[in-house]
């Protein structure tokens, strides 16, 4: 009787071991999204459809993921930081906080994606590109008799004032390319007092990049700093958003994927490295409605995406703005002489 039931043990352990295979070689896989809620969660989807590996994905901005990822350095939790701007993935490779790895798919990307890669010794990659802006609300406008802004030097005129949100820098890589865009456009003395006056009109400082143009598009601001293209998502849902170009010219992002250093899902990582760079999964995103640049050559960007070759931008040095030290000192700047001002 005995023996029977050792036999039956052994045989029930084989099954629940055989029925737990599957499960087990599908993986798992902890995602840090910096995109839009829709864009992650459609990754993530289409990801868990295709290999089976379980994805457990947090959305934060590009400062609060870099800011996790340095204080989970000794005991990594995550495996892919996914999107955001390059600035801090190049600050978190420079801090050996990310690891290198080369995807088969590196010889179909655009030169500027693969900048990312290069810069950082091939700890990120590009994945996506998008033109700094702003969008404002059309009724908004009208209603207060203003004339259409169309620069940088328009959002400082007093007509503006508190009429205008952005993102604090140091949550929002939206906001710190504008930070860094503004010292490169027009020197650091020049662009921390535009910052300055720009501080005098600001109503919020929103943790969340695309934030600003969410709150114009329900008609709580009339103006949001940010990205072109989450302006052109709020134009695309039938809000009265126009998106702008500034006439002075304008710095841009390179969205960028890194593997976090002691990944505990290694293998799976890699595999969502090379699924998010390839192009049938990079064309994607229109289906989310977000409307940046696809870094695969053979991706088709979405019609609505902002073309880059129309727009006036400035040469962007993402090694140097990317940098620990410029950044952090751009920043500890930022908060004493900016923030800290009234409005």
């Amino acid at each position: 009787m005995m023996r029977t039931n050792l036999l039956l043990g052994a045989g029930a352990v084989a099954l629940m071991a055989a029925a737990a295979t599957p499960a087990e070689a599908a993986g798992k896989l902890t995602l840090y999204c910096v995109v839009d809620e829709n864009w992650c969660q459609l990754m993530t989807t289409e990801f868990e459809k295709e290999t089976g590996i379980d994805v457990a994905m947090t959305r934060k901005s590009s400062g609060e993921t870099y800011a996790q990822v340095k204080s989970e350095a000794d005991n990594p939790k995550g495996d892919v930081w996914w999107g955001g701007t390059g600035d801090p993935h190049l600050q978190a490779a420079e801090e050996g906080l990310t690891e290198a790895y080369q995807s088969p798919l590196n010889d179909e990307l655009h030169d500027w994606a693969l900048s990312q890669y290069e810069a950082s010794g091939g700890r990120t990659v590009g994945i996506y590109a998008g033109a700094l802006g702003f969008g404002y609300n059309t009724e908004l406008l009208a209603e207060k008799g203003l004339e259409a802004p169309k620069c940088w030097a328009d959002l400082i005129k007093p007509e503006f004032k508190g009429e205008v949100q952005m993102a604090n820098p140091n949550s929002s890589g939206t906001a710190y390319t504008a930070l860094a865009t503004f010292v490169q456009l027009m020197g650091e003395d020049e662009g921390f007092d535009y910052l300055k006056k720009l501080h005098a009109n600001i109503n919020q400082y929103t943790k969340s990049g695309s934030a600003p143009i969410k709150a114009a598009a329900q008609g709580e601001t009339m103006v949001g700093i940010v990205f072109q293209h989450d302006a052109v998502t709020m134009k695309a849902t039938g809000a009265p958003i126009a998106v702008v170009s500034p006439c002075e010219g304008t710095g841009y992002e390179i969205g960028s994927m890194s593997i976090i250093a002691g990944a505990r899902n290694m293998e799976e990582a890699e595999q969502f490295y090379d699924f998010a760079l390839r192009a049938d999964v990079q064309e994607k995103a229109r289906e989310a409605k977000s409307y940046q640049v696809p870094s695969n050559k053979n991706a088709e960007p979405p019609p609505e995406s902002p073309k880059l070759s129309d727009i006036k931008l400035i040469d962007y040095d993402f090694a140097k703005y990317g940098s620990s030290d410029e950044r952090g000192r751009l920043l500890k700047k930022w908060d004493e002489e900016v923030s800290a001002l009234p409005r």
